[in-house]
């Protein structure tokens, strides 16, 4: 169970490198006398840097071992989050939330890895959800205390409270988690042979499907997130500590759906709860944007539709991951780095568009949510019928 524990809070680097920051955000741009937009860029910064760093430590982990790569990274995490609290200028905080992302990235793409060394199929769909039974907990957790941090301290605070959670993790990863793959399965051969484990993985036709409709999914939460600090806090009204508890709710209906989806993935097989979980972000998405198309909709109707957006993937994303690693077994480190690069640059690229019309804050959080989401259930059903022509 405390090894479990340990992998759901590597798997929450993600959640905590924003989460926490969300309520500090027109803080950080009247601090740092910059711009919407530009604060924005901080959060795409981590979503590159997680990208980029899960390109180097997927491969790394299956050629040296998961547990060397992991304190490397985890290390650089702590590192990075202290600069980025001392950083002087919007420009600089991008650079080193690039590191900071990329050092966290580490712990996203190795815990799935072990998971995936230790199980497969329906045990390891059950297994994922157990990890966002954890991992949940950060998206509820993270932004109260980012709030309560801002009740005593600036922003640069909520930095200091993030490298603290890195050193547990850290400590925790030392004593705890044991190597998973032994030298008779790793890989190696360098820079070709990552080359080559990427290609082979992105070639096959089922995971691309799993992975696209998991991407674009993810896409859409990630522009709930950008968005919604803008639209609740200056739109709305809310002070950091009530957005904090919205955005709490829906990260407990994440939790929630995720803990339905490991009861029912042993009865249902986890590619028909895949699509029940897409068929709800589109409606969820359609909903928002009905919403940001009337323009007089007060907080409620807005709250209401994203919290069906965000609670649907704890649906969506466990079953995917388990089904798209599934697929290449044979390369769990390298199928899990793409599948976390894709996440995370779907949701680098979706970001910014929440932010593009700053007089309608919601229209643009409409349309970035509402589009990825739809597109997710097209690829997820082009998929499904790819399949049954093909049987």
């Amino acid at each position: 169970m405390a090894t479990f524990a340990l992998l759901g809070g590597l798997t929450a680097f993600g959640p905590v490198s924003h989460d926490m920051y969300l309520p500090a955000l027109p803080q950080v741009a009247h601090g740092l006398r910059t711009s919407e937009a530009m604060v924005q860029a901080t959060l795409t910064a981590s979503l590159v840097g997680l990208a980029l760093g899960q390109v180097l430590a997927g491969p790394v982990s299956d050629a040296l071992g998961r547990r060397r790569p992991l304190l490397c990274g985890l290390g650089a995490y702590i590192a990075a989050a202290a600069l980025c609290g001392l950083a002087p200028s919007a420009p600089v905080l991008v650079g080193v939330r690039v590191l900071q992302g990329a050092g966290g990235a580490a712990g996203v793409v190795i815990a799935r890895a072990i998971v995936r060394d230790r199980s497969s199929g329906a045990a390891a769909a059950r297994s994922f959800s157990f990890l966002m039974l954890v991992s949940g907990l950060a998206p509820v957790l993270a932004p109260v205390i980012g709030g309560q941090v801002l009740r005593v301290a600036d922003w640069r605070f909520v930095f200091a409270v993030q490298a603290l959670f890195g050193a547990v993790l850290l400590v925790g990863s030392w004593r705890l988690l044991e190597e998973t793959l032994p030298p008779s399965a790793r890989r190696r051969g360098g820079l070709t042979e990552t080359l080559t484990a990427f290609s082979v993985v992105a070639h096959d036709p089922g995971f691309a499907g799993y992975v696209g409709s998991c991407a674009l999914a993810f896409a859409a939460m990630f522009a709930y997130i950008a968005g919604a600090p803008f639209v609740f806090e200056q739109g709305f009204g809310f002070s950091p500590q009530g957005f904090s508890l919205l955005f709490a709710t829906n990260a407990a209906g994440l939790t929630a759906a995720s803990q339905l989806n490991g009861l029912l993935v042993g009865r249902v097989p986890p590619a028909r709860l895949l699509t029940a979980g897409l068929v709800a972000t589109a409606g969820g998405g359609l909903g928002l944007a009905l919403v940001g198309v009337d323009g007089h909709a007060g907080p409620l109707p807005a709250a209401a539709a994203l919290f069906v957006v965000v609670s649907s993937l704890g649906f969506v994303l466990p079953n995917a991951t388990a089904l798209a690693l599934a697929t290449r077994p044979d390369r769990a480190g390298a199928a899990a780095a793409l599948l976390g690069v894709t996440q995370y640059l779907a949701g680098a690229t979706v970001a910014p568009l929440a932010g593009l019309d700053p007089g309608h804050p919601l229209r643009s959080l409409a349309v970035a949510v509402a589009v990825p989401a739809v597109a997710a259930l097209v690829v997820r059903l082009a998929l499904a019928r790819e399949r049954r022509v093909a049987a």
